[in-house]
């Protein structure tokens, strides 16, 4: 009688370990993916200033609801553990992972952090006090209501970069700077409609790029062949539009001395100018 007590114990054991290990081999697809969760950010060659012969900031504007652009963006909500860029930034200031740093006033210079309450309330997400009704006294009282950020709201991100040509290979090469996401929104008090643009907050990219490196963006090719932010970025993965370079009238934008085609024309002559440097450099 023991011995079939022991024997039916045994059984049982190994039938819950067989359950347990078959929960934990359950995956949603045809095999684990693992790659992009381990991965880290492709290490970048050290830059001496010596061998610097000439550098340019630029200044460039994503727009995701370009279809090329558009991974993101989407998804808007979490999906197979991927999330578009803009929550990852938020996630990330959140945690401490990354560094959010004020962009009022056009500021640029990685100089003043701010938290993600701050974060929070310049995107009009601040916690509000309003007057709700009581249902058992039938009278209004003052309520905390949390602010929630429309992140739907975010359909432009600016680059900070620097092109430079590295005379020790002879190559031009560039190294983003700063991301910024910019908001488009309506005021709610505006009865005209027009449409406001505001910079949310600039993030320090070699920063970031722990983080980056982590978290997966759609592949539109190829679903086996995930790239991660930080590869889209460095493999510039993207398209945008030039809307400022370092200038000697304090680094003043496009638009403020041109406007519509003009502006267009502007911004890819300064592209072109870049390109053609390195070429000019050459004789055939």
């Amino acid at each position: 009688m023991k011995k079939l007590v022991l024997i039916s114990g045994i059984f049982a054991m190994l039938l819950s370990l067989v359950n347990t290990s078959a929960e934990a081999q359950i995956i949603n697809g045809a095999y684990q993916r693992r790659d992009v969760y381990q991965k880290k950010p492709m290490p970048l060659p050290e830059v001496r200033e010596a061998d610097v012969f000439w550098s340019k900031k630029i200044w460039r504007v994503i727009d995701v609801r370009e279809k090329i652009n558009q991974p993101l963006y989407f998804p808007t909500q979490e999906m197979d553990d991927r999330v578009n860029l803009f929550t990852l930034l938020l996630q990330g200031i959140e945690s401490g992972q990354v560094t959010a740093y004020d962009a009022r006033n056009d500021a640029d210079d990685f100089k003043l952090p701010i938290t993600y309450d701050e974060v929070k309330e310049q995107l009009g997400a601040s916690t509000q006090t309003m007057q709700v009704r009581d249902f058992e006294t039938g009278g209004y009282v003052d309520r905390e209501v949390p602010g929630e950020i429309r992140k739907d709201e975010v359909k432009q991100f600016m680059v900070k970069e620097e092109w430079y040509f590295d005379k020790s290979n002879s190559t031009m090469n560039v190294r983003i700077i700063g991301i910024c996401p910019i908001r488009l929104y309506v005021r709610d008090d505006d009865p005209t409609g027009q449409i406001q643009r505001q910079r949310a907050f600039w993030i320090y990219y070699p920063e970031a790029r722990e983080l980056f490196a982590t978290n997966e963006v759609f592949n539109p090719s190829n679903d086996a062949r995930k790239m991660s932010f930080d590869d889209l970025f460095i493999k510039r993965y993207f398209n945008s539009y030039i809307i400022k370079e370092s200038n000697t009238f304090n680094n003043r934008a496009i638009f403020q001395y041109l406007q519509g085609k003009e502006a267009m024309l502007e911004s890819k002559r300064i592209e072109s100018e870049i390109f053609d440097f390195e070429q000019n450099l050459w004789e055939y």
